[in-house]
């Protein structure tokens, strides 16, 4: 798994150098956010982050006006989820923090103190870049918690994807998006349609290539990935496109096609034998250690367990040794004496619940409190690894794929209700205007 900090760590500090070299702007509120504001500072450097991600490539973004508008949508989404964590008591401590810090350091060979210094000489702040590291740890916890509960795969899942995918064909997709409100006017319908004509044509006339369209003007949360979906069976392919996917060659398009979020394009990108695919595949796995606290009998048991796992993971915030936390309070017999390791395992191995919570995870952070069948547990994941696909860890690999794409899709549902559900004045250029309940 791709780890959100590795990837904040260099995009952070190229955009605090590119944004030093530019005049400072005037304080100025670009969009106010429910009770909050975002100021044309922090758009500024937002958009000097998507640049250090494209360097070399630049000619893919849109027009400076419109990659503005992108990116503003994105802290908009961060701002909402933000609030929303503080609301339902999602917390990120100072010491996690500082663990964060401290790992952005290692990777870039600095110690704690010279990463200050590069960043001060950048012309970034240290408060802020700690400050946009607790947006993303928040917004990780929260997505976390979200999981929790509402992701689940089942075996006849498993089966029926390594049924389907068994010498069958696997498509490698991208998308464009227009997306449309819920309960859309004939007007919004009619502008929308309007809009992805236009798009699709643009790419039949060759004017763009499909990713170039995707992060122009798709409103994915993946557009400036290119609208990328990864490699999909046909089974996992929604009805109004499956038909179409198998009479298509690498580099089609079809579409657009009406779907609950509005107008898609679906672009072929690829496509490899099944079987294949699944021989020289890999899982991820991971290496972890956590601390139970089994709830005992009686009505109260619950609720003194939760305390007590509580009380553990604030010790642990506060500079505490996880493992010798682990050792003196984990009611986990088979793992206390070794500090709660579990070595290496997959996602599935301990349960979806379980696993998660620690997919969700980045190497070396610690959960929030979260519980199982077992009790109450924290977890710390120490490491994560891809290994070849097995006949052992096969469907491993297929509940996986099958969570994470279940996740991504609730998630973008939650994150489209969240937004339309708030307060939103964007005072970007000519854009401005007031939108949400």
């Amino acid at each position: 798994m791709k780890t959100r900090i590795a990837f904040l760590c260099a995009a952070l500090l190229f955009a605090a150098s590119a944004f030093a070299q530019q005049t400072q702007p005037l304080e100025r509120i670009v969009a106010v956010v429910d009770e909050d504001v975002i100021l044309q500072t922090e758009l500024d450097r937002a958009v000097a982050n998507i640049l250090a991600q494209y360097a070399g490539r630049q000619n893919q973004l849109p027009p400076r006006h419109v990659l503005e508008r992108q990116v503003l949508e994105r802290l908009i989404l961060v701002r909402l989820q933000t609030a929303r964590a503080a609301a339902t008591g999602v917390r990120v401590g100072d010491a996690e923090i500082d663990s964060a810090v401290n790992a952005i350091a290692q990777q870039n060979n600095l110690s704690p103190d010279q990463l200050r210094q590069q960043l001060a000489r950048d012309g970034m702040s240290f408060e802020d870049f700690r400050n946009s590291l607790r947006d993303e740890l928040l917004t990780q916890r929260l997505r976390q918690r979200f999981a929790q509960g509402r992701i689940s795969v089942s075996d006849a899942e498993v089966d029926g994807a390594l049924a389907a995918q068994a010498g069958a064909t696997q498509y490698h997709l991208a998308h464009i998006l227009v997306a449309l409100p819920e309960g859309a006017t004939p007007e919004q319908i009619a502008t929308g349609q309007q809009k992805i004509d236009g798009v699709k044509n643009l790419i039949e006339r060759n004017e763009l290539q499909f990713a170039a369209a995707a992060v122009r003007y798709s409103d994915s949360p993946n557009a400036l990935e290119g609208g990328d979906l990864g490699w999909r069976s046909l089974d996992e392919i929604p009805v109004s496109f499956a038909s179409a996917i198998r009479a298509m060659k690498p580099g089609d398009v079809i579409g657009p096609i009406r779907g609950p979020s509005g107008f898609q394009l679906l672009q072929l990108v690829e496509t490899r034998d099944g079987a294949q695919a699944g021989a020289g595949g890999t899982v991820t796995q991971y290496q972890a250690r956590h601390i139970l606290v089994r709830p005992a009998a009686g009505a109260n048991g619950d609720n003194e367990a939760k305390a007590r796992i509580d009380t553990l993971r604030a010790r642990i915030a506060g500079g505490a040794d996880f493992q010798a936390v682990a050792r003196e309070n984990s009611d986990d017999t088979v793992s206390k004496g070794e500090g709660g390791d579990l070595g290496w395992f997959t996602q599935d191995q301990f349960g979806p619940e379980f696993g998660v919570q620690v997919a969700a995870l980045q190497d070396g952070q610690v959960s929030a409190p979260f519980k199982t069948q077992a009790g109450w547990h924290v977890v710390q994941r120490i490491a994560s690894r891809q290994t070849s696909v097995n006949d052992e860890n096969r469907r491993a690999q297929v509940r996986e794929s099958i969570g994470q794409r279940k996740l991504e899709d609730e998630w973008d549902r939650y994150l489209r209700e969240l937004r339309g559900e708030a307060y939103v004045d964007i005072r970007l250029g000519t854009a401005a205007g007031a939108t949400g309940g």
